[in-house]
């Protein structure tokens, strides 16, 4: 995959990535994703940080499915750990996942069994 966008694989369908701005969603579904979750809560990293309703008027205009499961760094809860597994259980792949650093969605990821 050629691309300058921060992403890290999990799998060959699923993939990892600090926070993005909206014109990375035209990207992505250009490199041929379908899915988007967005793991970060809103205002977490200040003004500059893109609004969550934002990101999913960009990635609808993409194309791509989008998904708000915001969640804490420190701490994912079992029901967050769940929801994330039923997620990426049900969107289309290749999928991608974002929060701050990516770390935090690569937790969930694991955590959750989701293959």
């Amino acid at each position: 995959m050629n691309t300058n966008l921060p992403l890290s694989a999990l799998t060959p369908e699923v993939f990892v990535s600090p926070q993005l701005d909206p014109a990375a969603m035209a990207e992505l579904a250009q490199l041929g994703f379908r899915s988007v979750i967005n793991n970060r809560p809103d205002g977490e990293g200040g003004p500059e940080q893109p609004l969550s309703s934002t990101m999913a008027a960009a990635a609808a205009a993409a194309g791509l499915e989008y998904r708000h499961l915001p969640v804490q760094g420190a701490y994912q809860s079992p029901e967050e750990i769940a929801a994330f597994g039923a997620l990426a259980a049900e969107l289309p792949r290749p999928l991608l996942a974002f929060c701050r650093s990516g770390a935090r969605s690569t937790r969930l990821w694991q955590a959750s069994g989701a293959a």
